[in-house]
């Protein structure tokens, strides 16, 4: 009898980073066939307001989304977005369902590594959420200056407009040099759109990607080999 837990998956922001998602998630499930795969419901919904342009719009939306996706047999929710964690508390609220959470699961890789300072690429929400989780594990965080910061977004709208070419490949790395010359020990890639574009070979940072890592830790969750995440108190 198959005991593994549905997945319900708030996705569409971006799309090509929720489809990356979703085939580290097959990649890391052990299956034989095509029955031992978990089970995955997917609301893709670029529609999502901008998470950088007015949060607080993006969250009743969510919300929405995930209490479809609970009607739908949903046991479980993960989010393919860093910025959308901010409405974290919300969408479970709305769901009744546990949520496993990307920052907390990158902020937690981080802290393995050793590292005492962290460097993050990500938007300014992402990077306030990064900042609350390490700063609760005596880790520093490193930003972007305000004009690099800025230079990163255009680099990232352009990769959400389908640009991953040599050229945007060229400018991500650029910003994760900024982050080591600052003193950065560890990357996280707190946007999912970075991993889409920035070359292994180059990086010379213990990296992270808490997308691939929430994959790992769904499958697991769904599989029963990691306990259901605590719902908010």
């Amino acid at each position: 009898m198959d005991t593994s837990l549905t997945l319900g998956v708030l996705g569409g922001m971006g799309p090509a980073a929720t489809l990356d998602f979703l085939t580290k998630l097959q990649q890391f499930t052990p299956a034989q066939t095509d029955q031992d795969h978990l089970r995955v419901l997917v609301d893709i919904n670029p529609k999502v307001p901008d998470r950088n342009a007015s949060s607080a719009d993006a969250g009743p939306v969510l919300a929405e989304m995930a209490g479809a996706l609970a009607g739908a047999g949903a046991d479980v929710l993960a989010i393919a977005c860093n910025t959308a964690h901010a409405h974290a508390d919300l969408i479970q609220r709305a769901s009744g369902l546990p949520l496993v959470d990307m920052i907390e699961t990158g902020a937690r890789a981080a802290r393995e590594t050793g590292a005492l300072r962290v460097g993050v690429l990500g938007t300014k929400g992402g990077i306030r959420l990064y900042r609350e989780y390490l700063a609760a594990q005596a880790m520093g965080l490193v930003m972007l200056t305000p004009i690099r910061q800025e230079a990163f977004m255009a680099t990232l709208y352009r990769i959400k407009a389908g640009e991953v070419g040599r050229d945007v490949q060229r400018e991500m790395q650029g910003f994760a040099d900024d982050l080591a010359a600052d003193g950065a020990e560890a990357l996280i890639a707190g946007c999912t759109e970075v991993p889409l574009v920035l070359d292994p070979d180059a990086r010379k940072l213990d990296f992270i990607d808490p997308g691939e890592l929430l994959a790992r830790r769904c499958v697991a969750v769904c599989l029963g080999l990691e306990p259901l995440p605590a719902m908010p108190g």
